[in-house]
């Protein structure tokens, strides 16, 4: 199987200066004398809806969906995508109701949050749950996954290319967040261009016709659902071998909600991207996103399934066994890009460097966000000057990645895949600080006590359920999803009884009704959203 070429190299490098010649001007012409932590951590005032809504798209797609959803469109097909459509009716939730509490309040980081709502305990345990969280299961997912893509892709070593991705990923966010937002924006150019240049020429190879156009596109597509009809359903009956991935309603009615508004509405590697801007400004990124989201199935989903048309023709048996010599559809996109003619396979190899590079530059300034403003600046430095903290906060970006570099080999990963792993792994904590969080909005009698409770209790049930520690049943056989909603319902109902039972802390927050009536245009393209969703679900249901 060809490696990359000379060609392909020429367009990689083409996207590298790009990036990095556009992240250096925007520094020199944004930075200002004196750099605050606002202006480091937060880009305050200088980012677009644009670059917000880019800087969204491109620290949320990364290797787990071009090569774990894709993975798992060879795998299931079609239905993977509910964790895209349902983001996009997620991030309008998030828009109308979440950003005016959080800029009504002036929040810039989920920590600061609970310490403002419930007390400063709060806030350092969920900092150290979250700090852990993103290091050792995102930044190192991404890390890993990104690092054996561009390997098999490139035929470069393993290690070599997991110490480059960090190295750019860190070039990136020592510059702070206005060069991460204003990057982001070329980063998504490549991403979606690259990945659909990728899905029209693999859909077109599914009709095994030489020559590439849009009739071929067409045919291929009517080929794949007429041969492989099971992949294009979005909803598993329980017989369905992946009913314990996706449980049927849940996706739509349960668990899936809760994994999308915790992810989007109360994590510091999304909303900080639009916690510096005005609130107009805000939701129309916002907005830009989940019309972005939409478009994610088509650029990292059909490729699976079209690697999957392609296999099951008899192509590249021997690329898609894994060490075991079972099938690993991780490898679908990686093996699938290297069947692209020169040129656009370094696009392709462009877009998914690009969506690697951002996701590691967003999370691992988020991580340093957390550390520097809500536990070096309140328990260790307590009096260091605005300089020293952004100075420890570049620190803490290089420390971060070479902890990645250094335990991601020892995660297991590639055990269940590496979209799933850290869906699991996240929806062990996911339950609890949406509870939080929520009842942290909309309940003035919510207490320290109760949040306690939600985010360690939370995360003790969810990891016994993981593991069938607890009793009454064999909770190993309940779907993940399902196990996340009754953690959250449990939270919810010990955080109701607790509020009752307590002393009113009244420590509820200044919520201004008038602001979650978001303006005419923004109205109108959440409408659309809306039903361009629920156009998807009834036609591939």
């Amino acid at each position: 199987m060809q490696q990359l070429q000379t060609l392909d190299y020429l367009v990689f490098f083409f996207y590298f200066i790009m990036v990095s010649g556009y992240g250096y001007w925007i520094y020199q012409r944004k930075r200002s004398k004196v750099e605050s932590t606002k202006d480091f951590f937060l880009a305050e005032g200088s980012l677009t809806w644009w670059a917000i809504g880019a800087s969204l798209i491109a620290s949320n797609i990364s290797a787990e969906q071009f090569i774990g959803m894709s993975g798992n469109g060879f795998s299931m097909g079609l239905a993977i995508s509910t964790y895209e459509w349902m983001a996009a009716a997620t991030l309008v939730i998030v828009a109308v109701f979440f950003m005016p509490i959080y800029l009504k309040n002036r929040i810039y980081t989920m920590p600061q949050f609970l310490s403002q709502r419930y007390n400063p305990t709060v806030s350092l345990i969920m900092a150290v749950f979250w700090l852990a969280l993103y290091i050792l299961v995102n930044l190192t997912s991404i890390l890993y996954l990104g690092a054996l893509a561009v390997s098999g892709i490139s035929g470069l070593d393993f290690t070599f290319c997991m110490i480059a991705l960090a190295v750019f990923a860190i070039i990136i966010t020592i510059g702070g967040m206005k060069v991460i937002g204003f990057t982001d924006v070329i980063q998504v150019f490549f991403l979606v261009i690259g990945g659909l240049a990728t899905t029209y020429l693999a859909v077109n190879l599914v009709t095994g016709v030489d020559g590439i156009s849009l009739d071929g596109m067409f045919q291929g597509m009517q080929m794949m659902r007429d041969n492989h009809d099971d992949h294009f359903h979005m909803i598993f009956p329980k017989s369905s071998p992946f009913y314990m991935q996706l449980p049927g309603l849940t996706v739509l009615l349960g668990g899936m909600w809760i994994v999308n508004l915790n992810y989007w509405g109360c994590n510091q590697y999304i909303t900080q991207r639009a916690l510096g801007a005005d609130l107009k400004t805000a939701r129309n990124g916002i907005l830009f996103a989940a019309f972005l989201k939409l478009l994610m199935p088509v650029i990292v989903v059909l490729p699976g399934i079209a690697a999957y048309a392609l296999y099951s023709k008899g192509m590249f048996q021997a690329e898609m066994l894994g060490p075991d010599g079972s099938i690993n559809p991780d490898k679908a996109y990686p093996v699938l890009l290297n069947l692209l003619p020169a040129g656009l396979k370094g696009l392709s190899f462009a877009a998914l460097t690009a969506a690697v590079v951002a996701s590691l530059a967003g999370k691992a300034n988020s991580i340093s966000t957390i550390f520097t403003l809500d536990i070096f600046k309140n328990y260790i430095g307590k009096n260091a000057d605005e300089k020293t903290l952004v100075k420890i906060g570049r620190w803490v970006v290089v420390v971060s990645m070479i902890l990645a570099i250094v335990v991601s080999p020892y995660m297991g990963i590639d055990k269940k895949g590496g979209f799933q792993f850290i869906q699991e792994m996240t929806g062990l904590l996911s339950p609890g600080i949406f509870a939080s969080f929520i009842m942290g909005f909309f309940w003035k009698r919510t207490n320290s006590a109760g949040a306690l409770f939600a985010i360690v209790g939370g995360f003790l049930i969810a990891l016994g359920m993981h593991n069938d520690y607890l009793p009454f049943m064999d909770w190993t056989q309940v779907p993940f999803l399902d196990r996340m909603g009754l953690v959250f319902l449990i939270c919810v109902v010990v955080m109701f009884i607790l509020g009752l039972v307590m002393p009113d802390e009244k420590q509820g927050l200044a919520i201004d009704v008038s602001m979650f009536m978001p303006h005419r245009g923004f109205v109108f393209g959440a409408a659309v959203v809306i039903t361009l969703i629920s156009v998807l679900y009834y036609t591939f249901w």
